[in-house]
Order: C-alpha cells, then structure tokens, then sequence
C-alpha cells in the first residue's frame, strides 16, 4: 500500500522537488519499514527508482527482486495499519503535532498515520 506513494517521494527527491515537509523523514518511518520488510538499503532502492521510467518497472523489479514471507508482509501491514502504538508517547506527541498543522486537531477518527494520510489526501472523510 505504501510503495506508489514511496516511489512518488523518490522521483520528487530526484528531480530536486520534493517539499519540505518530507525531506526530515525520507527513507524513513513508513518507507524506512517498506525497506527493512524487502530486506533493501535505501540507495539500493532508488537506484531502481533512478534506472526506471514507470512505476510499472519498478513494481516489476520488486516482485522479482523482493522475495518476504506473507507471513512478513502480514506483520508489516499491521504494523503500519497501527502505528503509532497507544504506549508510544513520542509518536503520539507527533501525530498530534501533524493533525493540528494539518487542521485536523478536532479529528477523533484519526488514530494512526496511515489514518492521517488517507484524511490529509482526501481518502478519509471528516465526521
């Protein structure tokens, strides 16, 4: 679910267009996970990005380089799907931080990140 999105930050990034708002945290968080899941380094990844036109051949490249269990790739989906944890105040603090720039405070539903993603690109409608 994460990769179209991903591959859209690294072209962005190479082609010197990538906001801001992204720059602290690219390779990291949500796609740091995709990387750790496929087992890649992050180099290695856009590199592939770098020597490709669609994501087609990108998604192609994946399926016949990235070999997870779908007992790894279940665990990665929960893990996304539930992140951040109730116990993890930081991220907590974090996710707060999003949805009040975003002006989104007031919004109950939005209890992770994939939460807040899906409501800040309109996929998630307000309550």
């Amino acid at each position: 679910m994460h990769l179209p999105r991903f591959i859209d930050k690294i072209r962005l990034k190479l082609a010197g267009k990538l906001h801001a708002d992204y720059q602290p945290n690219y390779c990291k968080g949500f796609d740091g996970l995709w990387l750790e899941t496929a087992g890649l380094e992050a180099e290695q990844f856009v590199d592939v990005v770098r020597h490709t036109i669609t994501d087609g051949e990108v998604c192609d490249w994946v399926l016949k380089n990235v070999k997870s269990p779908d007992s790894v790739k279940a665990a990665h989906r929960e893990r996304m799907f539930n992140y951040p944890k109730k116990d993890d105040p930081e991220m907590q603090a974090r996710l707060k931080m999003r949805k009040e720039s975003a002006g989104m405070a007031h919004r109950e539903d939005i209890q992770t990140f994939v939460d807040f993603i899906d409501a800040d690109e309109k996929r998630l409608r307000s309550h």
